[in-house]
């Protein structure tokens, strides 16, 4: 069973980036057909698909988010990363890594149960 554990900062100021990570176990990141989506919840509101990479290391980023999103991994350690820029409070929110297999790559996701597996989620606040 796949498990993935988010983590980063609780608290981050105005203008900087935010940096998250998604440890992923129970599975490879690279396995074939696998991708794995960063999503995010804002207070009262529903979940923004923010991209993707996949198990080749292909990229795609939600337009929304594609000027100042990188995702990347390691696959040595098994885990993604989430680099959001010139972050302002609008992007306080909780932050979730998820995974879909064979090939199925979700980017309108209703619920986290849209996934196969998903996090737990990390708060992450924008404030000076």
């Amino acid at each position: 069973q796949v498990q993935l554990q988010e983590s980063g900062p609780g608290l981050v100021k105005p203008s900087q980036t935010l940096s998250l990570t998604c440890t992923v176990s129970g599975g490879s990141i690279t396995a074939n057909k696998a991708y794995w989506s960063w999503i995010r919840q804002p207070p009262g509101k529903g979940l923004e698909w923010i991209g993707y990479i996949g198990y080749d290391g292909s990229t795609y980023y939600s337009p929304f988010f594609d000027d100042r999103t990188s995702i990347s991994r390691d696959t040595s350690k098994n885990l993604l990363t989430l680099q959001l820029a010139s972050v302002t409070p609008e992007d306080t929110a909780v932050y979730y890594c998820a995974g879909d297999t064979e090939g199925r790559i979700t980017v309108t996701p209703a619920r986290l149960s849209d996934y196969d597996s998903w996090g737990q989620g990390t708060q992450v606040t924008v404030s000076s």
